[in-house]
């Protein structure tokens, strides 16, 4: 087998932290867990570690509502425990694959942030906007979380996209210098040791523009836009 083609003879064991091993007795798994574990889990016939998000979060959603794709969460441990347990995974002869949510962001995200600034700000097509033409909202896609899919701003007139949670605005892969910025984070952890990523939610990152209403009164957004043609 190549080296190219390590996923196709992967036995992946999947990381879920917060609930795995907590080795400062606060309640919450952590990284130094996991690092306690490497060896009981190479037992087990597992070569691969799919870890679910570690980055930056405001934990409203376990991790996938991200503030900061580069940084690690201190609720789970330092920058310092994760390069090394990226290390120490290593050494055992495991490849990693990292969790990465990639559809949407936390609204504490710096990105959104900015984008709440205005219509002019750089950050404004990093997300996914849509005015409203006198009805409540912009068309009747519902939010996998349930209520509306569209939430207006506070300070100006139109509606974001988030096919989740209110608090997680989905990304605009339209936006050439968004994905560039993907692609940096994409190579950053890459650089650091990850073999593979797990994009969640990846189905829904085609979103059609003209918004088409979904064929029930009041439907998922998610079945509108799910497998998109640019992603086929």
């Amino acid at each position: 087998m190549a080296e190219a083609d390590w996923w196709t003879e992967a036995v992946i064991y999947q990381l879920y932290h917060r609930s795995f091993k907590d080795s400062n007795n606060d309640g919450i798994g952590d990284i130094n867990g996991i690092r306690e574990k490497l060896d009981y889990i190479k037992s087990l016939g597992v070569n691969t570690l799919w870890i679910n998000p570690l980055t930056l979060s405001n934990q409203v959603d376990n991790g996938y509502d991200v503030m900061d794709y580069k940084k690690v969460d201190p609720l789970f441990g330092t920058e310092e425990e994760s390069d090394l347990l990226i290390k120490e995974a290593k050494e055992r002869g495991f490849k990693l694959i990292f969790d990465l949510p990639l559809n949407h962001t936390s609204d504490q995200h710096p990105w959104f942030k900015e984008a709440l600034k205005g219509k002019d700000n750089p950050y404004r097509h990093y997300y996914i906007w849509a005015d409203s033409d006198g009805d409540p909202y912009p068309n009747n896609w519902k939010a996998g979380f349930g209520g509306s899919a569209w939430t207006r701003e506070l300070n100006g007139d139109q509606y974001y996209l988030h096919l989740f949670m209110e608090n997680m605005p989905d990304l605009n892969w339209d936006h050439e210098p968004l994905r560039k910025e993907i692609a940096d984070i994409i190579n950053y952890w890459i650089d650091k040791g990850i073999d593979g990523f797990r994009l969640d939610a990846f189905i829904y990152l085609d979103v059609y523009k003209d918004f088409p209403d979904h064929p029930d009164e009041w439907g998922e957004g998610q079945d509108v836009v799910e497998n998109g043609e640019k992603l086929k």
